[in-house]
């Protein structure tokens, strides 16, 4: 099996990045998305377009992902279906999804959403900065070289 980054695209800042780190690691890509996004033409970079059903990029991504692959997704719920499915998995801000911090995660996204249901007026994430950029960088790097070396 070989490795892979399976990329949930529709709404990833970090896009470039992931095809410079793939490119230096010659790691396939798959940018997964509900409708057609501009991918470089390279051998590694496969444009996967799903239907615009609901939770169809996550179905498909949830389905590819193995021990061998990097799911990159701000998707908490599809974070905690790569994690079972043995994936590693990042956010765009660097910060990885572990068995560990994905029952927390879960647990405030549905106070969130409740607050929210609830007419509460609360903020979204923070903006997203160099720092977090970077910070993604090297954790993508880290997770392919820890892959890599089994």
């Amino acid at each position: 099996m070989a490795l892979q980054i399976l990329v949930d695209a529709d709404a990833c800042p970090v896009k470039d990045e992931i095809y410079r780190v793939a490119w230096r690691h010659e790691v396939a890509v798959k940018v997964v998305s509900n409708s057609r996004l501009r991918v470089p033409e390279h051998p590694l970079i496969e444009r996967v377009v799903v239907s615009d059903g609901f939770d169809a990029a996550d179905d498909w991504i949830a389905e590819a992902a193995n021990a061998q692959s990097v799911v990159i997704t701000a998707d908490i719920l599809l974070a905690d279906r790569a994690l079972k499915a043995g994936a590693s998995v990042l956010g765009p801000n660097g910060k990885p999804f572990t068995m560990a911090s994905i029952g927390p995660a879960i647990a405030t996204r549905a106070i969130m959403a409740d607050l929210r249901a609830g007419g509460d007026q609360i903020g979204g994430p923070p903006p997203f900065t160099k720092a977090d950029r970077s910070q993604f960088l090297q954790a993508l790097d880290s997770a392919l070289v820890r892959l890599k070396r089994g």
